[in-house]
């Protein structure tokens, strides 16, 4: 049998793309496979390899102040600006795109100021702590003591850096010492330790310019090195050339002679430095700082060996440079989030005073996306999506699932750098491979994108607004199929282009077939009163352009002659985004006449009236008004229609919106009602698109008409057999989210009809085991499928039909069931009776049941069996290793524990409830007895005055009813719950 359910529009977050570095502390294991970053108050582990999120560490209410990884990744250590360092033990599982767990070890105060800076030594066994005071310690990770305490800056210690000096060396400086102390009568106080420590330092740099090297053997100061004049930020050692670099903020690098602690050389960097460090055996040395170059150094000659680059912009500041010896590649973060990692490869055949290009950009990471303000899809698979952030720069990033290098879901492919200041708005034509932006710097640009050959380029700049572009679109309709547009969309870029600026004007240009030619504006006509937000041009042939401004009017216009051609007016506040209707969107039947909308087509916009309005393009009026955001509707998109239709199961003419209040609502137009909400941002969402269909070649296209046209052919069953491709949609919002949900519409359908299919067999079995006085099958199915009234009708006629003599309720087969009931039968059973007994009505039943459970059941496993069942698990398994339920009774009972878990109930509650009610009862019937006693003694004396015998006339039944066993009722005084 099976059942129509009523359709319900549903969508699921199929993926997040989240944010996991919003500037801080970062560390690097040293695999280069994990990496441990600050995300406000919280910590994340992440892999470098897929991208995911292994781990999340909350916070203790105050900013992390720094982190540090081990180099083996077993320990994470934590401080903030609440004056703690945490310590967690990390674990991973068999694979790392699983999870680590992050186990707490301990959490101690390490200075009396906030850690500023923190370094593990190579064995990560040691951990040194700077912090704001001055002082430095040393910690053992294991064992969490204090190993050593040092002080001599004067101010913030900016800079740790262990490392090991040859044992040889570090052991004669060390009897050199031991020597002079014995002369002096200072040996007794020495630590006496191991010879193999001798060769252990640790150098710290300082707010003061200083670096200071420790011995960590003698607990000494070995030398202080004052050659900076501003703050420390570099500290690194080379065992190969026993040189030490230090690297400062005044522009300077000094390399040190780890033999005698003199000046080796001076390198002039002329920038800030913010990070450096060895690499390829100390051969060379890296800088990275304010100007966001990641140079090399020759650490033999003290000159540049890479190309002079580019300076970036503020925000693009180096601000650390995370290596470790065993790597090839460095990972340079910088200011605005990103993380570059650029491979060494270049470095390992370089010659003498020979020089090389910027390393080359091996992946570009965002560890976070910032403000989404605009998003789209592009390519012919539409396998990328560009991204408006908040930046000067449009990022793409993957929409491949391969998990492979950098090729993981979400990873960035390309930076777009053009604009000089912040893109407002975007827009994709019909082949996905060419992308309009609009900026803040009053330009527009038209980009070029062939994701095939990795070549992305400035194709022109249109320049000639007097403010910014709040809005641009390029043609939607697509070109007949065959033609050469359409073969080969790269060689033919967009006819034109439209701009609206908030200088209130709109502009269409014409795009030059070449590129570097300048375009022109086609015309220039005064839109709006106010800044315009949005614009959009329709699919059909009719060339159509609509424009939405903050005056709370949209306006429709010939694309050709730049005429208004109509007027959209209604919405109270200013309108946010307009979309044309796609090609074949089925009309809409007006709620007044009857009619239904044009064939021209219909217009949907979004205002900060919180409405959203759907327009008819034949007469300019309005057709629906949907309200039920809770702030301004920033984006409107139309959801494609299915080729099944709304009546049979398919999805009919649907819009979406995203508004202020971090909703996305799905609304069906037909019937003018909300059709979904989806919730998983926490701030204004600003873009919404739909993940257009693949662009098919002519063969494949006509290949897919004839597809088309054969289904039509078919009777409906066969044409809904084909299942349709899984409709996308992606929403970015102000908290640097991007949600991708997937339409589950067809699925929750299957799934609700199923379930009610089954809910009706269910029913129908319980129905034939009650008739056929299957006790024990009944009972077990009324209670799996949680059907008290069943359960109850089956009670209510055992206990008030014919009597079995030693039966407790009423026939042996049904005690038998009772005593072998299990506990989470049982559980459920008690409150069932809970609920019974406490209605007059039932509480026969109720007592009839409750005494069988007391006399079968041992005080010992009622007592116990709230404290069994949460130790249960879900599936049963039998003493052979098989499933001993099938999965519906583990779906009951994993569904009946989580509502136990949320009502928090005990045996004690439940009993408790049961003898209040039964405690009621019983006085009650006392009431009656004494009722009984007064009526029988006036009968008694009316017999004796009338002469009558009237003996027993009222006495049969009176003990029924209420109680057990000739009127007792069931007491639970000898249960102490």
């Amino acid at each position: 049998m099976a059942l129509r359910a009523e359709t319900k529009t549903t969508f699921e977050p199929a993926r997040v793309i989240q944010p996991f570095y919003t500037g801080g502390a970062v560390a690097l294991s040293e695999d280069g496979k994990l990496l441990a970053s600050t995300l406000g108050e919280e910590a994340l582990i992440t892999s470098l390899d897929t991208g995911a999120t292994l781990a999340r560490i909350e916070g203790d209410g105050e900013p992390i102040t720094t982190l540090a990884l081990t180099p083996d990744a077993s320990y994470l250590i934590i401080c903030s600006r609440s004056l703690s360092m945490r310590a967690y033990a990390l674990q991973s599982s068999d694979s790392l795109e699983l999870a680590v767990t992050a186990k707490l070890l301990r959490t101690v105060k390490p200075h009396s100021t906030p850690v500023v800076t923190v370094a593990v030594d190579a064995t990560s066994s040691l951990l040194a702590t700077g912090a704001a005071d001055g002082s430095v310690k040393v910690w053992d990770l294991r064992g969490g003591y204090t190993t050593h305490t040092f002080h001599g800056h004067s101010g913030v210690i900016s800079a740790l850096h262990f490392f090991q000096v040859d044992p040889a060396d570090a052991l004669q400086s060390t009897k050199s010492k031991k020597r002079k102390n014995k002369q002096r009568g200072t040996e007794a106080e020495e630590v006496q330790q191991d010879d193999a420590t001798a060769g252990y330092r640790l150098a710290s740099g300082g707010e003061d310019g200083k670096v200071r090297v420790w011995d960590l053997h003698t607990r000494e100061s070995v030398a202080t090195l004052d050659a900076h004049v501003s703050v420390v930020r570099g500290l690194s050692y080379s065992p190969e050339a026993r040189v030490l670099l230090s690297a400062s903020r005044d522009k300077t690098a000094i390399l040190w002679d780890a033999r005698t602690w003199q000046q080796q050389s001076t390198v002039a960097v002329l920038e800030s430095i913010e990070s450096a460090g060895f690499v390829d055996n100390g051969r060379f040395f890296y800088t990275g700082g304010e100007t966001a170059r990641l140079r090399i150094w020759s650490a033999e000659t003290g000159s540049e060996v890479t190309e002079e680059q580019t300076q970036g912009v503020e925000t693009e500041a180096i601000v650390d440079v995370l290596h470790h010896p065993r790597l090839t590649s460095l990972l340079s973060v910088h200011a605005d989030q990103t993380l570059v990692l650029r491979s060494l490869d270049p470095l390992t055949s370089l010659g003498l005073n020979q020089q090389i290009p910027a390393l080359p950009v091996m992946r570009r990471i965002s560890g976070t996306h910032d403000e989404v303000i605009d998003l789209a899809y592009i390519g012919s698979d539409r396998d990328l999506l560009a991204l408006a952030t908040n930046l000067e720069d449009i990022r793409l990033i993957t929409l491949q699932t391969s998990g492979e290098g950098s090729s993981y879901f979400g990873a960035d492919v390309a930076l777009l750098k053009g604009h000089t200041d912040i893109v407002i708005t975007m827009s994709v034509d019909w082949s996905g491979h060419w992308l309009a932006t609009g900026a803040k710097d009053n330009t527009a640009k038209l980009w070029r994108l062939d994701p095939a050959s990795e070549d992305y380029i400035c194709y022109c700049t249109f320049t000639g607004h007097a403010e910014s572009i709040g809005a641009v679109s390029l043609p939607s309709a697509t070109p007949a199929v065959g033609s050469k547009e359409y073969e080969r969309p790269l060689d033919y870029p967009p006819k034109f282009l439209v701009t609206g600026s908030q200088d209130k004007t709109v502009k269409r240009w014409t795009v030059p077939m070449e590129s570097g030619k300048a375009p022109r504006a086609t015309y220039t006509r005064k839109a709006h009163d106010k800044d315009i937000n949005a614009l959009a041009t329709s699919y059909s042939t009719t060339s159509l352009f609509a424009s939405a401004s903050q005056d709370r009017t949209v306006k429709i216009w010939d694309t050709e002659t730049g005429e208004a051609i109509g007027v959209l007016r209604g919405h109270k506040r200013g309108v946010w985004s307009v979309a044309f209707s796609p090609a074949g969107t089925p009309a809409l039947t007006t709620s007044e006449s009857g009619g239904a909308s044009s064939a021209k087509g219909m217009v949907v916009t979004g205002s900060g009236d919180k409405t959203v309005r759907i327009w008819s393009l034949s007469d300019y009026s309005c057709l629906r008004t949907f309200e039920g955001h809770a702030n301004s509707v920033l984006k409107v998109v139309w959801l494609p229609a299915s080729k099944a239709g709304r009546g049979k199961g398919g999805r009919g003419v649907q819009v979406a919106s995203a508004a202020g209040d971090g909703l996305v609502k799905v609304w069906d137009a037909q019937s003018g009602e909300c059709a979904a909400t989806l919730d998983n941002h926490i701030d204004r969402v600003w873009a919404l698109a739909v993940k257009p269909p693949p662009l098919l070649s002519s063969a494949a296209q006509t290949q897919q008409a004839a597809q088309d046209e054969s289904m039509q052919d078919t009777d409906d069953e066969e044409a809904t057999a084909t299942p349709e491709p899984t409709l996308e949609l992606v929403s970015g919002s102000a908290d640097s989210t991007l949600t991708f949900w997937h339409d589950t519409t067809s699925a929750t359908a299957l799934a609700t009809t199923q379930q009610a299919t089954q809910r009706v067999e269910h029913d129908q079995e319980l129905q034939n085991h009650i008739r056929a006085a299957n006790y024990r099958e009944a009972i077990v199915l009324a209670l799996q499928l949680n059907h008290p009234k069943r359960l109850l009708d089956l009670f209510t006629t055992v206990v008030n039909g014919p009597h079995e003599p030693g039966s407790f309720v009423g026939k042996k087969d049904v005690d038998a069931v009772i005593a072998s009931l299990s506990d989470s039968q049982l559980w459920s059973l008690l409150r069932r009776i809970r609920d019974w007994n406490a209605n007059g009505r039932t509480h026969n039943v109720a007592q009839h049941v409750l005494y069988a459970i007391l006399r079968l059941i041992p005080k010992a496993r009622l007592l116990g069996l709230r404290d069994r069942r949460r130790n249960k698990a879900a599936v049963l398994v039998t003493d052979d290793g098989e499933e001993g339920e099938d999965e519906e009774l583990a779906g009951a009972m994993a569904e009946l524990s989580t509502r136990d878990a949320k009502s928090r109930e005990s045996v004690r509650d439940v009993l408790d409830g049961l003898k209040a009610y039964t405690q009621r009862h019983h006085d009650r019937l006392g009431a009656v007895s004494e009722e009984r006693f007064v009526l029988l003694w006036a009968l008694q004396q009316m017999d004796a005055v009338g002469g009558g015998a009237v003996d027993g006339v009222v006495g049969e039944g009176m003990g029924n009813g209420l109680g057990v066993e000739g009127g007792d009722m069931v007491m639970l005084n000898g249960v102490d719950a």
